[in-house]
């Protein structure tokens, strides 16, 4: 199954546009769904269309859902809260308070996340379009699923070590409350089923990320920032969708002429620094684009000559390689500033660290004994060399 998520920063349209890539895709006979994870659901709204947390279907192949984060953390977090929950208690804190408390950060948005895997896993679609939120919340949706997995660890870790000191007789007369083997279970399953299908999903070969962007220097610049951060977790992305631009018509109007004349100029710009994604343009309607028909004709516009369900562009992926005595390791990191990268071995694995995200590669087996040699970045890629730690000279003999 083909899973397209579409982001940017707010007010550039990318609703409108996830919309009128399914809707397109739909009329082209791809049976889709258009889901929205944004909790300012607005996906509703272009497609004037009441919707809820189950799929609805809208016309022939298309169906849409606004993914409630209420109902997929009670199905996935549920017990763990409970238990957390009754501990906060426990320790004299008001159950309302507790229950904020139990929502532990970025909870809703991994569950939100979990229910497209449970979409996609069965079965009922070929495309599955996802609206997210603004592009610095996407960028959690995508790296969550490593950052997720570290939390519920530890979460694992905590809960055993309670219940491990604490005996039953311990527990009827302080009335301490423990885990049962209902939150173990959950949590276990939350780990290491659930979590690992969704990270393969989310860096699988036909899943991909759609930049929407508007000609403005503010929104290319965070677009750029979260092109780089994507690649280093894996995801890619196939597009750039520039909405907005002006119709030719309009900027022979002197009023637009230079309006036009930079909008160009902003175009060009995303062509090269983007590169090698192709760069899809929206044209300013004269209204909204709200409804399957005006969402048709738009979408028909922006993929005139390609399949809105196609991987558009293929992204270079991590490798790892061996060349003579030493062994490296590819990232991709497509606009990074060398001067905001860090690079560090921690136990078994490298640690690549931007201003704002920080992303742990697991080493392969024989790349865990080597150490870090040197680091560079050329060409969007930053290459790390490992190598084999010398062994000590032998001191010299003693003098007879």
């Amino acid at each position: 199954m083909r899973l397209v998520l579409y982001t940017g920063k707010g007010g550039v349209g990318k609703t409108t546009t996830a919309a009128s890539a399914a809707v397109v895709a739909a009329e082209r006979g791809v049976r889709t769904l258009v889901a929205s994870a944004d909790t300012a659901h607005s996906l509703g709204d272009v497609l004037d269309e009441r919707l809820g947390s189950e799929p609805r279907t809208l016309a022939p192949n298309l169906d849409a859902v606004e993914i409630d984060p209420r109902v997929e953390s009670a199905r996935h977090w549920g017990r763990i809260q409970d238990f957390l929950v009754r501990t906060f208690v426990h320790q004299g804190i008001e159950a309302a308070v507790a229950e904020e408390l139990a929502l532990v950060p970025g909870v809703e948005e991994v569950t939100t996340l979990l229910a497209v895997e449970r979409i996609a896993q069965a079965g009922d679609y070929d495309h599955l379009v996802l609206d997210c939120a603004p592009t610095d919340a996407a960028l959690r949706l995508a790296t969550l699923p490593d950052v997720a997995r570290g939390m519920v660890r530890m979460a694992l870790q905590v809960a055993a070590a309670v219940s491990g000191m604490a005996t039953p007789l311990a527990q009827r007369i302080a009335n301490i409350p423990l885990p049962g083997s209902d939150v173990f279970d959950e949590a276990e399953a939350l780990l290491y089923v659930e979590l690992a299908a969704l990270h393969a999903r989310l860096t699988a070969p036909d899943t991909s990320v759609r930049l929407v962007v508007t000609p403005e220097r503010m929104v290319i610049d965070e677009a750029r920032r979260a092109y780089t951060e994507l690649a280093l977790f894996e995801v890619g992305c196939d597009a750039v969708v520039m909405n907005r631009m002006l119709p030719e018509e309009a900027t022979r109007e002197k009023f637009f002429r230079e309006w036009g004349a930079l909008q160009r100029e902003r175009l060009a710009e995303v062509g090269a620094d983007f590169a090698p994604l192709p760069v899809l343009t929206g044209i300013l309607g004269d209204d909204e684009v709200v409804g399957l028909e005006r969402l048709s004709a738009h979408g028909a516009a922006l993929f005139d000559d390609v399949a809105p369900d196609a991987l558009l562009c293929r992204s270079p992926r991590v490798r790892f390689e061996r060349e003579g005595g030493s062994y490296w390791v590819r990232v991709p990191a497509p606009g990074a500033d060398p001067k905001n990268l860090d690079v560090a071995m921690v136990d078994d694995d490298l640690v690549v660290s931007t201003p704002a995200r920080r992303r742990s590669l697991r080493l392969p087996r024989r790349f865990t004994q080597l150490h870090l040699q040197s680091a560079r970045l050329d060409a969007g890629v930053l290459h790390v060399e490992l190598a084999r730690r010398e062994a000590p000279a032998a001191a010299p003999p003693e003098a007879g």
